[in-house]
């Protein structure tokens, strides 16, 4: 295991930064993560020294930058152990999801056609595929839960109901309540009847060794700064036969090979037909240098850290009745939770004042109100740099916080 202090050390934010007047715990690592000093030198570094395009010119310091993203994609790809060419840079997991929808079922979809979600998933795997709906005539429907969670006999069910599902599409691990799916056996579900596969790794890839050519999904989406990257990059990791099939997203210089004054257009091969125009480059040097760190870790030591810090403060909220915690059975750094007769945002609120980040609220799951109960939840996520001393300030303030009216009139 990793010695937790060193860690810490590498990430300048958790350095004597205060919130409130408090030291700062921050549990809010589902929403976004905080980024070593490896990463931030490595994005300074091209704007100090690297500064250029990628593809545009016939001189070094342009050659140099092909050579830094063509660096990145095969990190990436030996990352989650896929191809090169499988590996298309995004704005992040929700462009990914975006361009699986436009790029794929808006092209091959049609009237009657399926798209299987759960009531779980984060707006980002639900709009796109209503507003496909909306343009192709398909339909949304939802795999049945057991008891919160997406189970292989669920998927399995779906498929003898309905016979005109044509692409599934789940979080691997998900956004509030932390369940994992058995992503490779619904892969085979998938298959054997004729559907597609989009995993959301967006909570999964930053947590846990995802091996997508194992796991045989055919789309796997993920950002970059869950992962202690940058923000505004992210992939869509999908099988090269798919990604060549798919229509572009975004079209522009760079994706293409030729056009002419015919309207007639050749795009380059995948990835790079999905990448037109000017890629975020300081943010793919900072990607790279994310999962370098990572890997260096090690993604077993980073998943075994956030189940024992999960386990830990589970065990010392046994016994309090009125800590209502909805995902016990969990085995991630997620713990979605609410305070008896007290609204989640004003809980999120008080813990605010005592310089402790959650989040509240329906955590851009918005149909999952009924499958918990409640309208909102306050939601606490660790990740690699939290600490058990951080974890017994927040049960501490959530036992002895005091009045949540204390956070509004008195600080």
């Amino acid at each position: 295991m990793y010695d937790i202090k060193k860690v810490r050390l590498d990430f300048p934010m958790l350095q004597n930064k205060t919130m409130q007047g408090k030291p700062l715990v921050f549990l809010d690592n589902a929403s976004t993560t905080f980024k070593p000093r490896q990463v931030i030198e490595a994005m300074d570094k091209y704007y100090l020294e690297m500064n250029s395009n990628s593809h545009r010119g016939d001189y070094d310091l342009c050659y140099n930058m092909d050579v830094e993203v063509a660096k990145a994609r095969e990190t990436i790809a030996k990352f989650i152990n896929s191809d090169v060419n499988e590996v298309v840079f995004t704005s992040g997991d929700t462009e990914a999801i975006n361009l699986v929808a436009y790029g794929y079922a808006l092209e091959y979809l049609k009237k009657g056609d399926q798209i299987l979600i759960s009531e779980t998933e984060h707006a980002s795997n639900v709009l796109p595929w209503y507003r496909i709906c909306d343009l192709t005539g398909a339909k949304v429907c939802f795999v049945k839960l057991d008891d919160k969670r997406i189970t292989v006999e669920g998927v399995r069910n779906a498929f003898k109901d309905n016979k005109s599902i044509k692409l599934v599409a789940l979080a691997h691990v998900g956004n509030v309540l932390g369940y994992e799916i058995n992503a490779k056996e619904i892969a085979s579900i998938c298959h054997k009847n004729g559907a597609l596969f989009l995993l959301d790794g967006a909570q999964s890839v930053p947590h846990m060794a995802v091996d997508f050519k194992d796991l045989d999904v055919d789309f796997l989406t993920f950002s970059a700064h869950k992962m202690c990257g940058p923000t505004g990059i992210g992939c869509l990791v999908g099988k090269y036969v798919l990604l060549q099939k798919m229509a572009t997203f975004h079209t522009g210089g760079g994706m293409n090979v030729k056009f002419n004054n015919k309207q007639e257009v050749i795009p380059l091969d995948a990835p790079a037909k999905f990448e037109a125009g000017t890629l975020n480059l300081s943010a793919i040097i900072g990607f790279k240098a994310a999962i370098e760190y990572l890997t260096n870790l090690g993604m077993e030591n980073i998943h075994k850290h956030d189940q024992e810090l999960f386990e830990y403060a589970i065990s010392k909220l046994e016994g309090y009745d009125n800590i209502i915690i909805y995902n016990k059975d969990s085995n991630s750094g997620i713990i979605a939770f609410n305070i008896k007769g007290v609204f989640a945002q004003d809980e999120a609120t008080l813990l605010n004042s005592k310089g402790i980040a959650v989040r509240s609220g329906q955590h851009c799951a918005k149909m999952i109100d009924p499958v918990i109960g409640e309208p909102a939840t306050v939601r606490m996520s660790t990740y690699l740099y939290t600490s058990k001393e951080e974890i017994d300030i927040f049960i501490d303030n959530l036992i002895n916080g005091g009045d949540i009216l204390d956070a509004y009139f008195f600080n």
